[in-house]
């Protein structure tokens, strides 16, 4: 198997013409995507895009894509690219100071937007932390004539603040221990690490001491709620940039809501598109002809590719990453990371959103699981759903939908793909939450998959119509250790006697509880009796066995599908034994946010992965382990 097959290949339709591409950065690679306008309305200055940090990156994704193609509308060629380190970059060095790497990234950026496009000048967009890089990189950089800054990071030391505050709000909320490292005085946030050098760098850095040298025009928008900004857009103003200070709602449905609840802040994007026209007028629109459609632009380009060390000391028989499309009209984008050169073996993972993340995985840990598994010989597709992440999205459905009912065709498009193009015979499929329901759902369609992986599943039944807003069945059922706390919690008695709580709604629920439990009986009985039922677990997860599907179940411990899976696969479960395993893992939230529960993960899921040597199924034993978290 080859790790160069020559693929050419389309991209899914945004605005104008998107492309993907790995760019150099001082040795390293990065990966960005350029929108480029139509030929008829592009102009003379060009936008690179600096998305913020972490978590918030995640939730901003699709809202950044949107700001992507409003400006290449309007005849502004834009690029948006993942630093180093994050997204579909390259690895980091987690001793580097990231603050000095990503600033010089954005240089880099900039360098290649014109080299690609010809712009004489560049416009810095930065949100958060994103806006603090892009001062950074203007002092660096004399293309950079103009700057859009959302919310920017003003003090570095309050941002270490705001920081190390949400890290221990996670921490109480979860029982956790906190994300510092006591050996390397590093931060870990939301799942995500800044580097003693990195933190060293934030606590130095003031923009009120910033001289805006070169830039001459600049955009700040503030969110309505948060106006944090004012008084330092009106400081700039006075050492004569030519300022635009607006406040805007929409700042917190971008970057602080999670991905599947997060909405693009269309009042931003409007000032940011007539802000582009002032300073870039665009010419008419003509209609565009048939001869200049996209998919003839881009039909005969080879797609980028990036290659990657087999590890940290090793140069030679790297693994590559490319990006591809597929499905109907390369609707659906994936990063793909293949094996060296001469593997033989022919095995796929196909990793799946989880809720509204894009294909990098909460905390981004698609990402390094993908390239673990590619060092040990195996094919691995990091997927978007339609409507997620990079993919197009379907006519007449909306964005973000973690639940789309065209999911099965979405992944049988994927399996059909790594089977055609690379010769792949065993698949398996994972996901986390919503992608640990689609992984089933995958089985239970009877799709070529060999094993599913399924991580903190919440519920195994999704109908359409039905509302991730509402109340889910995986709220009416709590362990026991989350019984006894609500019991013996003085707060909630307090509460009760104070009629602050709903007792009537209390009793409902409990009902509720004891008719889940009696149909979990009744379901059990009907499967002894031959009787099929409307949504059984029990008898889907005996049926993909019967196909020789291995399932694993990994949950962190606490997690409501765990008792959902007992109450609604029964019997099953321990019925299947091997063929059906149930890992549980102490420490752990439901996203593995904490490096500890996540390297756990990690070993389970490689550890069932490689596991090449058939086990005895030991029909009637348990299947039920648990792991305890590392030190």
């Amino acid at each position: 198997m080859s790790a160069d097959p020559q693929i050419t290949g389309v991209l899914p339709q945004l605005s104008g013409v998107a492309e993907p591409l790995y760019l150099d950065a001082g040795g390293h690679t990065l990966f960005a995507w350029l929108h480029r306008p139509a030929a008829d309305r592009a102009g003379s200055v060009g936008m690179v895009i600096c998305k913020p940090f972490g978590y918030e990156a995640i939730c901003s994704h699709r809202s950044l894509r949107s700001f992507a193609e409003a400006s290449a509308r309007v005849g502004v060629p834009t690029l948006r690219l993942d630093y180093l380190g994050t997204g579909d970059s390259a690895d980091l060095d987690p001793e580097a100071d990231q603050l000095q790497i990503w600033s010089q990234d954005i240089v880099a950026a900039v360098a290649e937007l014109q080299r690609r496009t010809g712009v004489a000048k560049v416009c810095l967009f930065g949100v958060r932390l994103g806006a603090l890089l892009a001062a950074l990189a203007a002092e660096k950089c004399h293309a950079v004539s103009s700057m859009i800054l959302i919310a920017p990071i003003i003090s570095g030391r309050r941002y270490l603040r705001e920081l190390r505050t949400t890290r221990m709000a996670a921490a109480l909320a979860t029982g956790a221990a906190d994300g510092a490292s006591e050996k390397t005085n590093s931060m870990e946030v939301s799942g995500f690490f800044f580097s003693q050098a990195s933190l060293a760098s934030l606590a130095k850095i003031d923009l009120n001491a910033w001289a805006a040298q070169r830039v001459s025009q600049m955009l700040v928008i503030d969110g309505s709620n948060f106006p944090a900004s004012s008084s330092w857009a009106e400081k700039l103003a006075t050492t004569g940039v030519q300022m635009t200070y607006r406040a805007l709602p929409g700042m917190v449905e971008m970057v602080m809501t999670a991905p599947q609840f997060a909405s693009v802040p269309l009042a931003m994007v409007e000032a940011v598109r007539g802000w582009l026209l002032q300073y870039q007028p665009a010419s008419a629109a003509r209609p565009e002809t048939a001869g200049s459609s996209r998919e003839r632009i881009l039909a005969q380009q080879p797609l980028p590719i990036m290659r990657l060390p087999m590890s940290q000391s090793a140069q030679q028989n790297s693994i590559t990453e490319r990006p591809v499309s597929f499905g109907p009209e390369g609707q659906l984008f994936g990063i793909l990371t293949l094996p060296r050169a001469g593997e033989l073996r022919s095995r796929a993972v196909i990793l799946l959103n989880a809720g509204a993340d894009y294909h990098i995985g909460a905390s981004g840990m698609s990402v390094g699981l993908a390239r673990a598994w590619a060092r040990s010989g195996y094919v691995v597709l990091r997927m978007d759903f339609a409507g997620i992440g990079d993919s197009g999205t379907r006519p007449g459905r909306p964005d973000n939908e973690i639940f789309p009912p065209e999911a099965v065709d979405d992944m049988r498009f994927a399996i059909d793909f790594v089977r055609t193009q690379h010769g792949v015979r065993d698949v398996t499929v994972a996901g986390l939450c919503s992608g640990a329901y689609h992984a089933l759902r995958c089985a239970v369609a009877g799709l070529p998959a060999d094993r599913v992986f399924m991580v903190n599943p919440q519920n195994y039944f999704w109908n359409e119509g039905m509302s991730i807003y509402g109340m889910q069945l995986a709220e009416l059922v709590a362990t026991p250790d989350a019984q006894s706390r609500r019991i013996f919690s003085w707060d909630r008695w307090r509460r009760v006697f104070t009629g602050q709580v709903d007792l009537r709604y209390i009793f409902r629920r409990y009902l509720q509880r004891i008719l889940l439990r009696l149909e979990s009986s009744w379901r059990d009985l009907a499967r002894k009796m031959r009787i099929r039922l409307r949504e059984d677990l029990g008898r889907d997860l005996e049926d993909i066995a019967a196909r020789g599907v291995r399932m694993v179940f990994v949950f962190s411990r606490g997690e409501p599908g765990i008792e959902l899976l007992r109450m609604q696969g029964g019997s099953s479960v321990k019925k299947l034994g091997d063929r059906c395993r149930v890992h549980v893992i102490d420490g752990a939230d439901h996203v593995f946010s904490k490096l500890g529960p996540r390297l756990v993960l990690e070993k389970i899921l490689s550890d069932e992965l490689f596991a090449r040597v058939e086990r005895p199924d030991s029909v009637g034993s348990s299947s039920w382990s648990a792991v305890r978290r590392l030190p």
